[in-house]
């Protein structure tokens, strides 16, 4: 497999314009949750849930709420009562309401920001990260992984997308999807409209985002050397793949628990 590459995606940026930033979340949101990938992660967080004893998940890097939304819903189904608080070192209080509204109470969101390498110490549940943990760089990314550690909480970082060729081809159609789906991307804001049929700039932005983070994604083998330079001896690390349907392709994921 070819090697990680740290490029820049736009929304990283501070100066980019919050409503394509939402934008962009909110089309990510409609497509994770049409492709059902999500709820296949949901039978490996549900076993380190049940691990630690967690009846709580503070997500990091929530964006406009994301997987975690719909992990939420499908462990509900599966009878497991867990709440879930959304944050993000941008926080998106609308998207946050959304989730709200829609899980029935069971997702809220933290309206202040929370820095994943330093979460405060009263956010004691189980950390969760989907689709986010590419954006940082192996030190900052080592950084948010020793915080668990320190903190003594359990860490569950999870990509849906993975270095494989397949899903690089599909986000070739991303132009395509990001026209089509607008009506759908909650809660809607009618910029995006204008930033999307009339000024086409989502298109480019969604795309050249979507390659780098193919290009940003950690494989399992960089995973373990992430944790590798982490002093945790009494710590456990599960690190591997899960497949993603009868798709030839896999979802990346680390948990990380005190033992």
């Amino acid at each position: 497999m070819m090697k990680r590459m740290q490029l820049v995606e736009l929304e990283d940026l501070p100066w980019f314009p919050r409503i394509l930033r939402d934008g962009g979340t909110a089309f990510l949101e409609v497509m994770v949750r049409k492709s059902g990938h999500a709820k296949l992660l949901v039978p490996t967080l549900e076993r380190a849930l049940e691990a630690t004893g967690s009846t709580e998940i503070i997500d990091l890097c929530s964006g406009g709420g994301g997987p975690v939304g719909i992990v939420a819903e499908e462990l509900a189904a599966r009878g497991k009562s867990v709440t879930v608080r959304l944050s993000d070192k941008y926080p998106n209080p609308a998207a946050y309401e959304h989730a709200r509204a829609a899980s029935g109470g069971r997702v809220s969101g933290v309206t202040e920001s929370v820095d994943a390498t330093a979460v405060p110490a009263q956010f004691t549940g189980f950390r969760t990260i989907f689709n986010a943990f590419h954006h940082f760089p192996p030190a900052v990314a080592r950084s948010i992984l020793a915080d668990a550690v320190r903190a003594r909480r359990p860490i569950g970082v999870f990509e849906v997308v993975s270095r494989e060729p397949l899903s690089l081809v599909g986000m070739l159609f991303t132009p395509l999807t990001v026209t089509l789906s607008v009506p759908l991307w909650r809660p809607f804001r009618w910029p995006w409209f204008l930033f999307t049929w009339l000024l086409p700039v989502m298109q480019p932005f969604v795309l050249w985002d979507g390659v780098v983070s193919w290009l940003r994604i950690y494989s399992v083998e960089e995973l373990r050397e992430l944790v590798a330079g982490i002093d945790a001896p009494d710590w456990e690390w599960d690190i591997g793949t899960i497949k993603l349907g009868n798709a030839p392709a896999h979802a990346t994921y680390l948990i990380g628990r005190p033992t």
